[in-house]
C-alpha cells in the first residue's frame, strides 16, 4: 500500500481534529431544566408582593426606589414538576407560574428573581408584554420599556398591549388548562373575525412608533370574571409617548373603517320599517383617505367601500330575498357605519385631539412640503381640520341560504 507524504498526512489529521471540534454541539448550552422559560410579562406601578413584604419585615431588604412591579409568566420545567404526582392532592396544577418582583427598573426586577429562585429567567420565548394603565399614563413608554427595547434576549416579534387596570391581572385565568400569554397571543390573530381587534403591534413596530412622534393606538385588555377580553384601545400621544385615554370598542370599529385595516367583522343594524335585526358580515373593505390642500387650508375626504353578506336576520322570510329588502339592508348598514366613523372622529378631534387613524401619513405622502410646515404640531392642527366621508355598502349574498335576485 502506497503511503501518503508526511505533509498530507499531517494536514488530514488537523482537519479531522477541527471537524470534531465543530461537531461538539452547543458548547455554550443552557439546559432547559435549569431555566425559567418566560412566555409573558406584565409591567405595573410598584406594589410589593406578599413574599417581598414578608422578606422586608424579616430584614431581607435592599435599598431601592420602587417604581415598577414586573410579573413574569413562566412555564414550570420538568424538573420543577417532579414528585408532584401520586399520593396527596389530586387538584390539577396550573400550567404556568407568575413571578412578581419590584424594583427601580425592569432589569433590577429581573435580577431580583435570581435571589429567589435557582432558575434564571429566559426571555427568548416571550410572547406578550402587557403594560399597565398606571405605568403607561404616568411615564413615557420609551422610558419605561427602555430595557426591553435594548435586551437582545427578547425577540422583536413580542406583541405589546395596554391593560385597563393592573397588567398582572391579565396574566391570570380561572381555566387551569390554558396559559394566559398563549391565549392573548392567539386572540390577536382573530383580526379577520372582528373589526374590534387592532392589527397586532410587535416590539419592533412599537419602537418605530415611539420614535416617530406620531400618536398611535395599542390594543387594550380588560380582566373580567377570571378571563381576559380585548376591549378598545389605548391612545398613546406622540409628543409624550404616554397613555392619554382609551377608545371604546365602537370607537375602535370606527377607526378601522377609516383606516381600512379591518380584515373582517360585523355591523349590527335594524330594518328601518320593521325594526328587525340585520347582521352584516364584511367580506372585503377598502378605505382611501384623500387630503385636500387649498392654500393654507387642509381638509380630508374619506371614501369607504365594503362588500359583504347578510349573516343573520330576523326579517320575514318572504321579504328576505327581495331586492327591496337588500337595498334597505345596505342603507341601514351604511348609516350605522357612518355613525361609527363620526363617533371615532369626534373622539379623535374633539376629546383626545390626536390623529390615530393615519390622516397625517396621507398628508405627508401626498403633500410633503405642506406636511413639513405642520408636522411639529400636527395633533393640534388635526383637531381643527374639516373631514368629510362617504360610505358605500354592497350586499352580495346571504351565505349558503340564498342568492341576490337580479
Amino acid at each position: 500500500m502506497k503511503q501518503l507524504p508526511n505533509r498530507i498526512a499531517v494536514l488530514i489529521a488537523v482537519l479531522v481534529v477541527l471537524s470534531q471540534l465543530m461537531l461538539a454541539g452547543c458548547w455554550s448550552r443552557r439546559e432547559i431544566e435549569d431555566l425559567n422559560i418566560a412566555v409573558g410579562m406584565a409591567l405595573d406601578q410598584a406594589e410589593g408582593s406578599k413574599a417581598e413584604q414578608k422578606g422586608k419585615a424579616d430584614g431581607g431588604n435592599y435599598p431601592k426606589e420602587n417604581r415598577y412591579t414586573s410579573t413574569y409568566q413562566v412555564i414550570p420545567s420538568l424538573a420543577q414538576g417532579k414528585g408532584q404526582s401520586g399520593g396527596g392532592s389530586t387538584a390539577q396544577p396550573k400550567p404556568y407560574l407568575n413571578i412578581s418582583e419590584t424594583g427601580s427598573s425592569i432589569i433590577q426586577a429581573v435580577r431580583e428573581v435570581s435571589l429567589r429562585t435557582d432558575r434564571p429567567l429566559f426571555g427568548q420565548h416571550l410572547k406578550v408584554i402587557v403594560v399597565g394603565e398606571s405605568v403607561a399614563s404616568s411615564s413615557s413608554l420609551l422610558e419605561s420599556l427602555d430595557f426591553i427595547l435594548r435586551e437582545q434576549e427578547i425577540r422583536p416579534s413580542v406583541l405589546v398591549f395596554i391593560s385597563k387596570g393592573r397588567a398582572r391581572n391579565t396574566l391570570e385565568l380561572r381555566d387551569k388548562t390554558e396559559i394566559p400569554a398563549f391565549r392573548l397571543h392567539g386572540i390577536a390573530r382573530n383580526q379577520y373575525r372582528s373589526n374590534r381587534i387592532l392589527p397586532p403591534v410587535s416590539l419592533t413596530a412599537l419602537s418605530g412608533k415611539l420614535h416617530s412622534d406620531n400618536s398611535f393606538l395599542l390594543q387594550s385588555l380588560v380582566s373580567e370574571g377570571g378571563g381576559v377580553k380585548f376591549s378598545g384601545a389605548g391612545i398613546i400621544e406622540g409628543k409624550t409617548d404616554k397613555l392619554i385615554g382609551f377608545l371604546n370598542e365602537q370607537e375602535v370599529e370606527g377607526v378601522t373603517w377609516i383606516s381600512g385595516k379591518a380584515k373582517g367583522g360585523l355591523v349590527e343594524t335594524f330594518h328601518e320599517k320593521t325594526g328587525r335585526l340585520i347582521m352584516y358580515e364584511m367580506i372585503s373593505m377598502k378605505s382611501k383617505i384623500e387630503p385636500v390642500v387649498a392654500g393654507n387650508r387642509i381638509s380630508f375626504h374619506v371614501n369607504i367601500e365594503s362588500t359583504g353578506r347578510i349573516a343573520e336576520t330576523s326579517a320575514e322570510k318572504e321579504d328576505a330575498f327581495k331586492n327591496a329588502f337588500l337595498k334597505r339592508a345596505e342603507q341601514a348598514t351604511q348609516k350605522k357605519v357612518e355613525q361609527l366613523v363620526k363617533q371615532a372622529l369626534d373622539k379623535m378631534q374633539k376629546q383626545s385631539k390626536v390623529d390615530v387613524a393615519g390622516f397625517g401619513d396621507e398628508l405627508r405622502i401626498r403633500y410633503p412640503q405642506v406636511w413639513d410646515n405642520v408636522k411639529n404640531d400636527w395633533d393640534r392642527t388635526f383637531s381643527n381640520v374639516p373631514i368629510t366621508y362617504n360610505v358605500k355598502i354592497t350586499v352580495k349574498e346571504y351565505g349558503t341560504k340564498g342568492v341576490k335576485k337580479q
